[in-house]
């Protein structure tokens, strides 16, 4: 490759799901429903613990970050996405492109952090029930949580210094409506050695680390289950985690899905749609999956739904009276 050939780039372009005209307006408003469905839904759940005081235990409280993270996680890339195809433009900035991969990184391994913490708390909770207040008190909820920022936020400033030291060719044309950090490494015109490496360690620690995490607490709160004598006692047990392992198979079938699906069609265009899956589908459909297999969020909208009723009817009366 020629010195001359490799360039510090001003700009990338997202070449999005599909290069079809006539099905751009189809994306945009499938994609806008999804975005809207994601937000009004996590939002609502944020509302609804904060708003009732029976929900403000440890389950919810993560509960409520994974709610907040989803919104985050899933705003990094739908916006930009709706605003090339409305304006017709698929160019990001260097900058632009840098700042997305970082929360994206972020808020994906946030997310893998924050699952891995809920199956400990419902382990606990199973196994440990006469110690759950203990061992799970605010201050060590609150330290997980923070645990979990700190070390996202480090991977994420890792991957993205690692990518800043690349250099890029003519081709800046990124086969996905993100800025993915493997699309990226691929672009480079540079030596990629160093990227792969820490890019496969890190998968390993913080991706198969949290994920055999998880197993073990699934093992541990099968087998306590396995020793409850009625048959009430497991249904109820069991129902205490069928949320959070429905979230947990959501997410990590559908990530597998996409490396596998890439890995056996080798398309880079294929791999972004499979991408859908993970990065829009499971935010929007986690909020459903809690609401509707808990009670207690259920009740919990309810009353919120009421109680905004309510304070809907009274500001109009007020606004009548003279």
């Amino acid at each position: 490759m020629e010195p001359e050939n490799l360039t510090r780039v001003s700009e990338f372009i997202l070449l999005g799901l599909s290069e079809e005209p006539e099905q751009q307006p189809l994306i945009f408003r499938l994609f806008l429903s999804m975005y809207l469905i994601t937000v009004s839904g996590n939002l609502l759940i944020i509302l609804a613990v904060s708003s009732d005081s029976h929900l403000h235990t440890p389950m919810y409280f993560f509960l409520c970050n994974l709610s907040l993270v989803d919104i985050c996680f899933t705003s990094t890339t739908v916006p930009k996405m709706l605003v090339n195809i409305q304006t017709q433009s698929k160019v990001i900035t260097y900058a632009g492109c840098i700042s997305q991969m970082y929360f994206f990184l972020l808020f994906a391994m946030l997310d893998v952090f924050l699952l891995t913490v809920m199956a400990y708390d419902r382990f606990v909770a199973i196994c440990h029930p006469l110690h759950y207040t203990v061992i799970m008190n605010p201050r060590l909820c609150g330290l997980l949580v923070l645990v979990s920022w700190i070390m996202s936020s480090l991977n994420s400033l890792l991957e993205s210094l690692m990518v800043l030291r690349l250099s890029f060719c003519a081709d800046l044309e990124i086969p996905h409506f993100i800025c993915e950090l493997n699309q990226m490494v691929q672009l480079a015109c540079s030596d990629t050695f160093l990227n792969n490496m820490v890019l496969y360690f890190v998968t390993v620690l913080l991706g198969g680390g949290p994920f055999a995490g998880i197993l073990y607490s699934y093992c541990k709160i099968v087998s306590c289950i396995r020793r409850i004598p009625s048959a009430q006692g497991k249904y109820k047990a069991f129902s205490t985690c069928a949320s959070h392992l429905s979230i947990v198979s959501l997410f990590y079938s559908t990530s597998l899905g996409v490396y596998l699906s890439s890995a056996a069609t080798h398309s880079s265009q294929s791999s972004a749609v499979a991408s859908v899956m993970y990065t829009v589908v499971t935010p929007m459909l986690n909020p459903f999956i809690y609401s509707l297999r808990n009670k207690d969020i259920k009740s919990a909208l309810q009353r919120f739904s009421e109680m905004t009723a309510i304070k809907g009817t009274i500001i109009l009366r007020l606004k009548k009276c003279p």
